[in-house]
Formats: C-alpha cells, sequence, structure tokens
C-alpha cells in the first residue's frame, strides 16, 4: 500500500522562510524518487512551525530517497536551523484526490 508520512518541525526564530527554502529546493528529483506527493506548509498558530506531506510510492522508497546526496545535503543544511521538536506520523494511504 502507498506510504504516507506526515510532519511537523519547529525552526529557530528567523529561520522558518530559510528552511522551508532548503526543502522545497530538495523537492526536485522526488518524483523519480517514487514520490507522488511533497506538500511544505506554514502552520498559521506560530512563525515558526513547518509541516511536511509526503506520499510515496512505499516506505522503502522514502527510506532509500532520505539516503540521495541531495536530501542529506539539505538534511545537513536545515539541521542547524531547527529545535530539534519534531513530530512524525507514519499512515498507510488508501487514496485521495490527485493520487
Amino acid at each position: 500500500m502507498t506510504y504516507g508520512c506526515i510532519a511537523s518541525m519547529k525552526t529557530t526564530p528567523g529561520s522558518r522562510d530559510e528552511v522551508v527554502a532548503i526543502l522545497l529546493g530538495a523537492a526536485e528529483g522526488l518524483r523519480a524518487a517514487g514520490c507522488h506527493a511533497y506538500i511544505v506548509g506554514l502552520a498559521d498558530e506560530d512563525d515558526v512551525t513547518i509541516r511536511v506531506t509526503e506520499v510515496w510510492r512505499s516506505k522503502e522508497h522514502h527510506d532509500a530517497a532520505l539516503q540521495l546526496p541531495e536530501a542529506r545535503a539539505a538534511i545537513a543544511k536545515a539541521m542547524p536551523l531547527l529545535t530539534g521538536d519534531f513530530i512524525k506520523q507514519e499512515l498507510a494511504v488508501a487514496g485521495g484526490l490527485g493520487l
């Protein structure tokens, strides 16, 4: 079944736009790695929270994509701008609009 992941992360104050740019820049090439959807959202309740929603062909495709050089570089660039406050929910995607 298709794999989904919803993640939330907090940035250091003033860093959210930079982290969003890093995440969106890393999105190039995800389709070829098995990604069906990669959505970066900004929380309304504060100016430090980012939410990322992903849909992948499988969990294995997701995990393999995290090992790509571009993904590893983006993670290394973003990590100093994050507080370490992460929440991740995994799910089996049954379907939906656009999938």
